[in-house]
């Protein structure tokens, strides 16, 4: 198994992940109520496994391995994954905000859920889909097979040592559980 692949199998988890993000938009638009347990979770599944865990190994490794092998950080693609990285990281900040209002029912934090939540839905659909099919293919041209052992390795013990043992797997049962719901 290459880096490429491992993220691509997350990108799987977080794409099951935002259908119960998506079920949970259409529920507070048509309800005018969150669960708020469930936006709870959604928020740490956001927040823990898609920032943290996954576009913190995209950045710290992968795009750094990229810029070893000639790629810039200042321009296209690099710049834009970053970018959108950042963005996607105001919106999961912004719905973490809001959710103490939003369960007391104040109507404008409720709509800050669920426009943040929708606008992080769409991003990260167009976000996964660049990345699985322009990003990582470009990758794994400019790889040689030393860097992807070096990276699967990097990936690993960044999982241990930044996010914890187990955790991981975790929130693959918890992406499977928002699936659900």
């Amino acid at each position: 198994m290459i880096a490429t692949e491992i993220l691509k199998e997350e990108h799987d988890m977080i794409i099951m992940a935002l259908g119960g993000a998506k079920r949970e938009v259409l529920s507070v638009h048509a309800t005018r109520k969150i669960n708020s347990e469930k936006v709870e979770r959604l928020i740490d599944f956001c927040w823990n496994f898609i920032e943290r865990c996954h576009n913190a190994k995209e950045e710290k490794y992968l795009m750094a391995k990229m810029q070893e092998r000639g790629l810039p950080s200042d321009k296209e693609p690099i710049l834009v994954m970053s970018l959108e990285h950042k963005e996607g990281q105001g919106m999961v900040q912004a719905m973490a905000a809001a959710l103490p209002q939003a369960k007391i029912g104040e109507s404008t934090a409720l709509s800050s859920i669920a426009l943040n939540l929708r606008a992080y839905i769409g991003l990260l659909h167009d976000h996964i889909d660049k990345e699985n099919n322009v990003f990582f293919p470009l990758a794994d041209q400019l790889f040689t097979p030393e860097d992807q052992k070096e990276l699967l390795r990097a990936f690993k013990k960044y999982e241990a040592e930044e996010i914890g043992s187990g955790e991981h797997d975790r929130y693959h049962q918890l992406a499977r559980e928002l699936a659900q719901e």
